[in-house]
């Protein structure tokens, strides 16, 4: 495969995962500053930042507003990390490596960047935000669904998982880490009634509120709910799901060479450090500071992968 198709499939399904992830972090500071007494405005300011993407703000902005900080994510074409950058970008990616995806793989590709070129033409507003939203995740769900259902398991393939499962850990660790350690008014409303409505809403901005109650009812608190969406395999955008398909995906693969040693072995101290503790574990080493570890060992990974990688060029 040569290089360019290699990476064209690993950055286009790391922009579509990213367009749908952003959208799913708007919704978890949306639903949480809901839940807020004396809110401001200053508090997107925690979202921006958990979207690495505060510092553009900044740059481009001389004050702080949710409907500014909420146009930035979603539309704004000077934020390379926004919703309508992202699925442009998976686009423009897509066309590069038309020859090696299906066509209907392009054609719902072309489709999301359609629909929403149309949506986000305009400011959004906070009346249409929840419908615009679930529009994106409709179709980023779409792209996964005919990925799945077309495309050969082959190399192309896994070169796409990779992209996918690298980005959907990113920001599954993002999303807790807005709850936890940003959006939390003070360390006194911990174990309240306020506390759990705010895991309530990373639940539901996660897809997982219906997969936690099957494992655990009605009971289940903050450390449970944590527990699920880090270190439980079975949920398909915890922490430890995505690193486990990370590592299956780097062992397809491997050849007579070993492509990809480097890289399977960093996600294997991911997997044999980090993510082998217990909820406990993590909790008392502080869960913003473990996110944060994560996040840059996902980081380091996605270097290796693509420097693993570079005999495709």
């Amino acid at each position: 495969m040569l290089g360019k198709t290699a990476n064209g499939l690993f950055w286009m399904y790391r922009y579509m995962e990213r367009a749908e992830n952003t959208a799913r972090l708007i919704e978890t500071g949306q639903r949480i500053a809901l839940t807020r007494l004396n809110q401001t405005d200053d508090e997107w300011a925690s979202v921006l930042q958990s979207a690495d993407c505060l510092y553009g703000f900044r740059a481009a902005h001389d004050e702080m507003s949710r409907d500014l900080a909420v146009d930035w994510m979603l539309r704004s074409k000077d934020n390379p990390s926004s919703i309508l950058s992202s699925v442009n970008a998976a686009r423009q990616n897509a066309r590069l490596v038309r020859t090696a995806i299906t066509g209907e793989v392009w054609e719902a590709v072309n489709s999301a960047y359609m629909a929403l070129k149309t949506a986000l033409a305009r400011k959004v507003s906070e009346r249409d935000l929840p419908s615009t939203l679930r529009l994106i995740r409709h179709h980023a769900a779409l792209v996964r669904g005919v990925t799945h259902g077309t495309m050969l398991r082959n190399d192309i393939y896994d070169f796409a998982r990779l992209g996918t499962f690298l980005e959907r850990a990113d920001n599954t660790a993002r999303i807790l880490d807005v709850k936890y350690y940003v959006l939390l008014p003070s360390a006194r409303a911990v174990g309240t009634s306020l506390d759990n409505v705010q895991w309530e809403s990373i639940l539901r901005s996660v897809s997982a509120k219906g997969g936690f109650r099957m494992e655990y009812g009605a009971g289940g608190g903050p450390r449970e709910i944590a527990a699920f969406l880090i270190l439980d395999k079975r949920m398909p955008r915890s922490l430890a799901f995505c690193a486990s398909k990370l590592c299956d995906n780097l062992n397809y693969l491997g050849n007579e060479d070993d492509a990809g040693a480097a890289s399977r072995a960093r996600v294997g101290a991911l997997e044999n450090g980090l993510l082998s503790q217990s909820i406990d574990d993590i909790f008392d080493f502080g869960l913003h500071e473990f996110l944060q570890k994560t996040l840059e060992e996902l980081s380091s990974i996605s270097r290796q992968i693509e420097q693993d990688f570079r005999f495709y060029a």
